[in-house]
């Protein structure tokens, strides 16, 4: 056995060698052996090959059965599909329900008073930028030629969030991921490489999110505007600066233009240009008290500005010896929320006369007076108003809503913009592109599901037209709302925002402006659309309008 195992060795090394007389031959002991081997090699080969040339072709015929999808949508693309102009209409002035809510257990109904009862003009944000950039320039010494800059109203919008550490102001989604197109450092928009190389993700996680402030009230669009112009100044003029240091110092020129009252002073001085009158809201304040609702005034502006706002606004539809006061049971100014939803701060009672506080203990809250400061547990006490019976309306999410929510009482956010951004989602041109968004986003998730890491010319060609046509769609439908961050309640591709989060969780109903309430019967019950997705006043349009 050993001698045939050497032999076999010497047989199989002298096939190895090539031999001249023989060319195209082996020869030895073991050529036929290798000979059959090398013909069933060559044959799992070509069994390999026709495997690899039949996946190549079924890979072709995916990419030209989604071409040839794409290519019958765009010619659909060329009109409006009728479906689409079917399609219901939501309501600008409807109430939107995130929690059902019947109005028949409503006892008692409070507001907040600035951009709740009060309703300004666009003027109010250039007045408000105008003094905290005079306040930043005067006393806390930024450069003089900040002074000249001016209020972009086109550029903010509210919700957005500035990073302490890094000085970018964004966008985030429903889910806490930055906007491709919505983040910006100064007045520069940021690329998707540049997000990337700044946060490693466009998902915010928990630790980048303590450094995150969120803008959310009606100072937040000079607030937004006046940091951004802020930090391009430095940029351009290249000083050094800390991004932490430039949102302190806003932040503060804007408390100190609210607290000092230079912005209640400027309003009340030519209340034409800024407050907008409103027999509306009297229609509606009457209302509930024919009911027998009681009422409450809860802000943390001053008396005097709230009574000169109330005059004017109400003074066509009041009769002369009418006062705004007597249609609530209880007026609190001053009121420091939302701390005063947790402190234990006593109540003061304010002499309008002589403009000071009175030094007596509040243990009862008196008709036609005036109250200031004090806190929930103490209201409650007093009031005996509690838990479900009671509705607080408000703009703030975090310093009107959500303290009142966690005390059990009903909530709804008022939120000016959403007229506006529901006539746009009403209207043709933006179901149009998002129809499109959709039936792309479709094409694109069959692409890469079915055909992944094709390098293909075909392929290569269909990914780059597709992605190019859901670009197109969404800064189309971005730009219907706000040219630089798009819309407050929606992202570019028609999903939810962070502020959308906010309402959802913190507002039980949401609506532009509390006298929305007249269209509805007190007794009415509220409740949330079977169908809802997340946010109740959002359409999706589907890609099937455009399928026969």
């Amino acid at each position: 056995m050993a001698s045939f195992r050497s032999r076999l060795v010497l047989s199989s090394s002298y096939l190895l060698r090539p031999n001249s007389s023989h060319s195209g031959y082996l020869e030895g002991f073991g050529g036929n052996i290798l000979r059959r081997w090398s013909t069933t090699v060559t044959s799992e080969q070509r069994v390999l090959k026709l495997e690899e040339d039949e996946g190549n072709q079924i890979l072709e015929d995916k990419i030209a059965n989604i071409q040839h999808e794409y290519d019958a949508a765009k010619q659909l693309f060329l009109k409006i599909p009728d479906a689409l102009k079917e399609m219901p209409r939501m309501d600008p002035k409807g109430i939107y329900v995130n929690k059902n809510l019947r109005l028949e257990n409503i006892q008692v109904y409070g507001f907040d008073y600035d951009y709740t009862l009060a309703h300004y003009s666009p003027n109010l944000q250039s007045l408000i930028y105008d003094l905290a950039k005079d306040y930043l320039v005067n006393e806390l010494r930024y450069p003089d030629s900040c002074l000249k800059f001016k209020y972009d109203h086109k550029f903010p919008i509210r919700g957005l969030y500035y990073d302490k550490s890094k000085g970018c102001l964004m966008k985030l989604d429903f889910f806490g991921s930055i906007e491709p197109d919505g983040c910006y450092f100064g007045r520069r928009k940021l690329g998707r490489s540049e997000i990337n190389n700044i946060y490693g993700t466009r998902h915010i996680g928990r630790d980048q999110a303590r450094g995150l402030v969120g803008l959310m009230d009606f100072f937040c669009f000079s607030e937004a505007c006046l940091i951004a112009d802020i930090v391009q100044h430095f940029v351009e003029a290249e000083l050094e600066f800390d991004a932490s240091y430039v949102y302190e110092d806003v932040n503060r020129a804007i408390q100190h233009v609210h607290r000092s009252g230079l912005a209640h002073r400027g309003i009340l001085a030519d209340p034409h240009k800024y407050l907008v009158k409103n027999g509306q809201l009297l229609r509606f304040l009457r209302m509930l008290r024919e009911k027998g609702k009681k009422l409450f005034l809860l802000t943390n502006s001053p008396y005097y500005f709230v009574d000169g706002g109330m005059r004017f606004m109400l003074e066509d539809s009041l009769g002369h010896l009418d006062s705004w006061r007597e249609l609530f049971d209880v007026v609190i100014a001053k009121a420091n929320k939302p701390e005063f939803y947790t402190s234990e701060h006593p109540f003061r009672c304010y002499d309008v006369e002589k403009d000071n506080l009175a030094f007596s203990k509040v243990d009862a809250f008196l008709p036609n007076k005036i109250y200031y400061h004090g806190c929930l547990k103490t209201f409650l006490q007093i009031t005996k108003w509690n838990g479900p019976e009671v509705i607080y309306f408000g703009d703030h999410l975090f310093s009107d809503l959500r303290g009142p929510s966690k005390a059990g009482w009903r909530t709804a956010a008022i939120i000016h913009e959403l007229e506006n951004e529901i006539r746009i989602q009403n209207e043709d041109g933006y179901r149009f592109e998002q129809a499109k968004f959709h039936i792309v986003q479709e094409l694109l998730g069959k692409l890469h599901s079915n055909i992944p890491n094709c390098k293909s010319e075909a392929y290569k060609s269909l990914l780059g037209e597709l992605n190019e046509e859901r670009q197109k769609a969404r800064c189309a439908m971005k730009t219907m709302f706000n040219g630089s961050f798009g819309a407050t309640f929606l992202t570019d591709t028609g999903q939810e925002s962070a502020f959308s989060y906010h309402i959802h969780q913190f507002a039980d109903v949401y609506t532009s402006k509390p006298e929305n309430f007249l269209f509805y019967p007190p007794e009415a019950w509220l409740h949330v659309p079977y169908d809802i997705k997340i946010m109740p006043h959002h359409v999706k349009v589907s890609s099937n309008l455009f399928k026969n």
